[in-house]
């Protein structure tokens, strides 16, 4: 007993002597200043200081340097290993920003083009009628279907293995695109796969090997890689983890090897060095840094707020370059503000952490006096700034469907409130004026307004989702099918492009959706009717489809970053019904 206490007493002080003395750097005139802002930072991560929590590492960056670097919480929580700036975390879709720029400094070398077809490389991949550039991969304007939504769909895990050729057997089966290229703008973490791909059929070379040859080498990133295999030992690695049931955490890690979308392994040392690149670039030159920043645009002349693997946006008056990332237990993101010469790195190995909103506040601490006073994300504790009667939110509620994708968020009301449920999530709307309202405690930030307003009764919703363009969404009425009607839906559908097969089935008066393998996961929830021939589960917006007789043949699927996906049904031996 008495050893036991001894260690962990010691894994205690371990962990102290770690956190305990961030880094900050400054002249004495300012150094009382640094450490309020320091104090107020760490009051910001103070949920997951501790010895038995995963956390992050975050770095501020000021005029070429640090001005404040600390760790949070564990890096492993079975060996006791506290998280420091140099711990290594894998940085999910912040790693984009890197293929892109592999890619930039091939066409700089005249070993592809930006313009090229896409299947001079990969031939594999259907010609679509209109070609797919690699422009539009970088720029997610090219239609191409997710590849971890179809492997979601198709029921594999994200603890599942499967490999390169497996992806791209699958993106090859695809018969639609879901819009022509470049009408559009959706983000498919596909699009920068490929792009691995192709940069090693043009070069010979991986991405991995070329990353670190043309970028991390050159810039002393010496803990920076594209980790394309699961089994190789990294130095200082950060394990990621998510909340258990019950209290505690539990171990969400991957061994899928893809790389591009995702898959760089860094620091928060490492990327101040890819962060500096942006000011003097060592690597590329400013035609580099230049063709990042450049926005993408569509085929009717919009332009993108998305470049190349990064975001382009303002944030509070300020123009602000962003990219984060989320897979498994990690969470990122690294924010700058060029004009400013001010940045934020926030590298995170919890699930639950949301380093976005984290890099932000951290952004409102240092540069609070060049910040224009914005409205404040709606909070639990937050007040609303317009009260509305009974009657005025009254004649907002109904069911409002988005004829892209066939999802239907149902506004009603509660405790004087509006309460807008999309699918399994529910949020209470605040308003800010009459019509237009904010969602309180979202994931991301959300701006509601009913529109097309005959009478006291709106007719029309407009959603604005953070990082995605506006829809508009028409209200309808909501249909109630009988179980003799429920039960013309049963059967076996099959897709081809998924080689994977679903089965309707009736239960207690309602429908499910089972993957046909009973070992994979399914959605638990049954199917709800919106739309005479539209249900919608878990995300899933499913359209049923009938021949000239009226018998129904076949369903569409719409799953977020996937659309219009077929099933086909096949010929009916029996009617499923569980028990």
């Amino acid at each position: 007993m008495r050893l036991r206490m001894r260690k962990s007493v010691w894994h205690v002080l371990l962990f102290l002597l770690a956190m305990g003395s961030p880094a900050f750097v400054g002249q004495p005139e300012d150094r009382q200043g640094r450490e309020v802002q320091s104090a107020r930072v760490d009051e910001l991560f103070a949920p997951w200081d501790r010895p038995d929590s995963p956390g992050c590492a975050v770095g501020v960056i000021k005029d070429g340097r640090f001005i404040y670097k600390r760790g949070y919480g564990m890096a492993n929580l079975e060996h006791h290993i506290p998280i420091s700036p140099t711990t290594v975390f894998r940085i999910g879709s912040t790693s984009k920003q890197f293929t892109a720029a592999t890619v930039v400094l091939l066409a700089q070398r005249g070993k592809l083009s930006l313009d090229d077809d896409i299947r001079k490389y990969l031939p594999e991949m259907p010609d679509y009628g209109t070609p797919i550039t690699i422009r539009h991969l970088i720029h997610h304007t090219s239609g191409i279907r997710d590849y971890l939504t179809l492997m979601d769909l198709a029921g594999m895990r994200p603890d599942d293995f499967y490999t390169d050729e497996e992806v791209l057997d699958l993106l090859a089966r695809q018969r639609e695109l879901n819009f022509k290229p470049g009408d559009d703008f959706l983000y498919s973490n596909s699009g920068y796969f490929l792009l691995s791909l192709i940069v090693k059929r043009a070069t010979g070379k991986s991405l991995r090997e070329l990353a670190r040859e043309l970028i991390f080498e050159p810039l002393g990133m010496n803990h920076t890689h594209f980790h394309d295999d699961h089994t190789m030992i990294v130095e200082n690695r950060a394990s990621g983890y998510a909340p258990k049931e019950g209290g505690g955490f539990k171990i969400s890690m991957t061994t899928l090897d893809m790389v591009g979308d995702g898959g760089l392994f860094t620091s928060v040392e490492d990327l101040f060095r890819w962060d500096q690149n942006f000011y003097h670039p060592r690597v590329g030159g400013r035609a580099l840094i230049d063709q990042l920043l450049t926005p993408g645009t569509l085929n009717d002349g919009k332009t993108l707020d998305y470049a190349f693997g990064l975001r382009l946006g303002e944030y509070k008056g300020l123009r602000m370059i962003s990219h984060g990332g989320a897979f498994v237990g990690f969470r990122a993101e690294m924010i700058r503000f060029p004009e400013q010469r001010f940045s934020v790195i926030c590298l995170c190995n919890l699930s639950t952490i949301n380093p976005s909103r984290l890099a932000r506040q951290v952004a409102d601490i240092f540069l609070a006096d060049q910040m224009r006073p914005e409205a404040k994300a709606a909070g639990a504790g937050e007040r609303p700034s317009v009260r509305l009667s009974e009657r005025e939110l009254s004649a907002m509620t109904g069911a409002f469907y988005d004829p892209e994708t066939g999802a239907v968020w149902q506004i009603s009301t509660a405790e004087g409130m509006l309460i807008a449920k999309v699918g399994r999530r529910r949020f209470r709307l605040m308003p800010i004026t009459r019509w237009r309202f904010r969602a309180m405690n979202a994931p991301v930030h959300i701006e509601v307004s009913f529109e097309e307003r005959s009478g006291a009764a709106p007719s029309r919703l407009r959603v604005h989702v953070e990082g995605r363009r506006p829809v508009v969404l028409e209200r309808v009425r909501l249909v109630s099918p009988t179980p003799d009607a429920l039960r013309k839906y049963v059967g076996t559908y099959f897709s081809e492009e998924l080689q994977v097969g679903y089965n309707v089935v009736l239960k207690d008066g309602r429908l499910y959706l089972r993957h046909e393998n009973k070992y994979k996961h399914s959605p638990r929830d049954p199917l709800q009717p919106t739309l005479a021939d539209w249900f919608t589960v878990s995300g899933l917006h499913l359209h049923f489809l009938r021949d000239e007789r009226g018998n129904i043949t076949a369903f569409t699927m719409n799953a977020d970053r996937v659309k219009h996906l077929r099933f086909v049904r096949r010929p009916r031996v029996n009617v499923r019904t569980e028990r």
